[in-house]
């Protein structure tokens, strides 16, 4: 048991409580470990993975999994962390984000140990006799107590009635599945602690509740997110997910490790210890790296992305597997950023203006600053825009 808590505590912010955990694991008989996500983007970058890979944790350990898609809660919209309403989701939207959400946890855990629950299943069956009884298995006083709601409250900001009923619903889960932990991000706190009380209320054993910490971004500082573009998603192509591991602070590396790697605690420490021996961190960043990629894509897809790393930092060559496109114009020439907004390199033309001007941009290998460069038709050259955007285009 004392390997197995190890395991447990690792890139774990807190659990409460380990003696009832204790008791739980030696009962002998394998746990309900039970995680919610509610879908409300179709992708899911590093971040999220602190959490499934403590699942994966749990899942090694021999408990059962069932990951909650939170397709009702969804259309709720748990503002956790927000200073206002988060807009809910239609059911459409919900349902094909969860489609996307499914292939990707996949990647980390086992399909067939991890059980996948839509929450709507109960949910939709408690009607409104239900909801009553749910609502009055808890106070609005305490309810007011989580944080954000607090800061609303005080500052005369509107929070809806229906948003009172997702900490609620949430906690049912726990009631209808029986829970024996729960698993969250540290803003998940106030919701997994009021599973913990809805579930005496209606008989059931309290569930244990771990939270894990909430990923830094690429920036160091920030949490992750697509919105502060300064995430890494686990679809992205290879190449693109090297170059930004390799762009982060050492300092950020090692918690990366710690959150991100499935490296044993002692090979970690190993790899702390070269650096102090004077092994570059840029080496070790590589490992890293190499390991991200490998669990998203295949071996072989991380050590291509380390080789175009190598060729195109260290030997400032252009990759090997550029991407090929055919553009055809109606004239007998296009505008550069029009050229690379309509073949996909950029969103928009405003934009590839900026990064000409700014010197981003070159056409076989050689920098273009004007930004009303004409690219003549029957050209095949290939365009580079920052460090990692790479395009060979045939204009015909």
């Amino acid at each position: 048991m004392k390997e197995e808590l190890k395991l447990i505590h690792r890139g774990s912010d807190e659990l409460i409580n380990e003696k009832e955990l204790v008791e739980k694991l030696k009962e002998g008989s394998p746990l309900t470990v039970k995680v919610g996500f509610d879908p409300t983007a179709p992708d899911l970058h590093l971040g999220h993975t602190v959490l499934i890979n403590k699942m994966k944790h749990y899942e090694d350990l021999g408990h059962k999994i069932i990951f909650v898609i939170g397709d009702f809660t969804g259309m709720i919209g748990d503002p956790s962390g927000k200073n206002k309403t988060r807009p809910p989701l239609t059911k459409e939207e919900v349902l094909k984000n969860a489609e996307t959400y499914k292939k990707q946890v996949f990647k980390i855990l086992d399909p067939k140990k991890t059980e996948i629950r839509f929450n709507s299943e109960w949910c939709s069956a408690l009607g409104a006799e239900g909801f009553i009884e749910l609502a009055s298995q808890y106070n609005l006083a305490r309810m007011l107590e989580r944080d954000d709601f607090n800061k609303r409250y005080k500052s005369n900001q509107s929070i809806s009635i229906h948003e009172l009923l997702y900490p609620l619903v949430q906690a049912y889960d726990s009631v209808y599945l029986k829970a024996d932990i729960e698993l969250g991000g540290t803003d998940q706190k106030f919701n997994l602690l009021v599973g913990r009380e809805i579930q005496k209320s209606y008989g059931i054993d309290p569930q244990v509740i771990q939270t894990v910490p909430i990923l830094e971004g690429l920036d160091g500082v920030k949490k992750m997110s697509k919105s502060l573009d300064n995430y890494i998603g686990i679809d992205e192509e290879p190449n693109d997910m090297f170059g930004k591991v390799m762009s982060i602070s050492d300092e950020l590396m090692w918690r990366w490790f710690d959150l991100l790697s499935f490296k044993s605690d002692k090979e970690i420490k190993q790899l702390k210890a070269s650096q102090e021996k004077g092994a570059n961190p840029r080496d070790i960043k590589i490992e890293l790296a190499k390991e991200i990629i490998a669990r998203f894509h295949d071996e072989a897809a991380a050590d291509s992305a380390y080789s175009n790393f190598v060729n195109q930092f260290q030997k400032k060559q252009t990759p090997e597997d550029i991407e090929e496109v055919e553009l055809t114009i109606a004239l007998s020439s296009i505008a550069l950023p029009n050229l690379l907004k309509d073949s996909g390199m950029l969103k928009s033309t405003s934009e590839a203006m900026r990064l000409i001007k700014q010197g981003a941009v070159k056409i076989d290998e050689q920098k273009i600053e004007d930004p009303k460069f004409q690219v003549e038709k029957g050209t095949n050259q290939t365009y580079q825009v920052g460090k990692r955007n790479f395009k060979k285009i045939n204009v015909t």
